[in-house]
């Protein structure tokens, strides 16, 4: 990567102390991984990040739980949160008790009163100091994480991570290889030239991201690069596993081998293929089972 690229996202990253990672809508397994790594790999270096997505994600990867539908930055305004019914809540009031605010939430007749253990609480308000897009050609790619806040990105920096052939390169700053073999790879590189002690979550997430994007390191995109990045990441204890989204439905079992990856092909027990080999006899006629009577004459019934 050109070296003035990296110095600007490490001026960008050094001065900076909010800041978002967001992900194209439907995003894949590799954009996920690469995020939630470089979320991480952030959080790490002291920064306080938000980790968004337009889609839901439900990938095997550390931090997809930091993964929020919304785009926030962290200020001074307590946020509320609790899951709402169109309808279901009558007013919401407070009164001050003494040196004791009360927040109120009054459901409507008919509507169960508010479960208190889906409260969450977060605070919002704040400023972003830079943006990190992932795996996203374009702005418009983010779905509605961009549509609905676009205030947020003017007077931002952007930094633009991605290997799209097609990438408008719209970012402050354009983090920009599309002979990679995947995100993955590239993020590790970031990750790298950031400074940032890689632990055993990012690496397992960087790991599944690449092997997933290459097929198991198959891919026309895979080289020498990619081997050594896989070389690090293993020292760095990555758990080696390729991604599926959980809970995806288990392969149909008529399948074709030939359509199978090799790991996934069964041996067929050699007695079995032997059988499968011979000619198929034909049906022996019934009456031949039966006994013979012969006549005395010679014939036979």
């Amino acid at each position: 990567m050109n070296d003035n690229v990296t110095t600007h996202i490490q001026a960008i990253v050094s001065k900076a102390n909010l800041g978002a990672i967001i992900l194209p809508a439907n995003p894949s397994a590799d954009a996920v991984a690469c995020a939630t790594a470089l979320y991480l790999g952030l959080t790490k270096l002291g920064k306080t990040i938000s980790l968004c997505a337009a889609s839901a994600v439900n990938f095997d990867l550390v931090a997809t739980d930091k993964i929020s539908d919304t785009l926030t930055a962290t200020g001074d305004n307590l946020v509320v949160s609790f899951p709402y019914t169109d309808g279901s809540i009558d007013k919401v009031d407070y009164n001050i008790s003494g040196n004791q605010f009360n927040l109120i939430v009054t459901p409507r007749p008919g509507f169960p009163k508010l479960d208190e253990k889906q409260v969450k609480f977060s605070y919002a308000g704040g400023n972003l100091d830079f943006v990190m897009t992932i795996d996203s050609p374009t702005l418009n790619a983010l779905g509605e994480i961009y549509t609905n806040n676009q205030n947020q990105f003017q007077g931002r920096d952007i930094i633009n991570i991605d290997r799209h052939l097609t990438n408008a390169f719209y970012g402050t700053v354009n983090y920009v290889n599309k002979t990679a073999s995947s995100i993955s790879e590239i993020g590790f590189h970031l990750l790298r030239e950031l400074g940032v002690e890689i632990d055993k979550d990012m690496a397992t997430n960087l790991y599944a991201g690449i092997a997933t994007a290459t097929n198991n390191f198959t891919s026309y995109s895979v080289n020498a690069d990619t081997f050594e990045a896989i070389a690090q990441l293993l020292r760095f204890g990555a758990i080696k596993k390729s991604l599926k989204p959980i809970n995806q439905p288990a392969p149909r079992q008529n399948s074709s081998f030939l359509s199978r990856p090799f790991s996934e092909k069964q041996t067929t027990p050699i007695q079995v293929v032997e059988k499968e080999s011979q000619p198929e006899q034909a049906a022996t006629p019934q009456d031949w089972l039966k006994p013979k009577i012969f006549r005395g004459g010679g014939g036979m019934v």
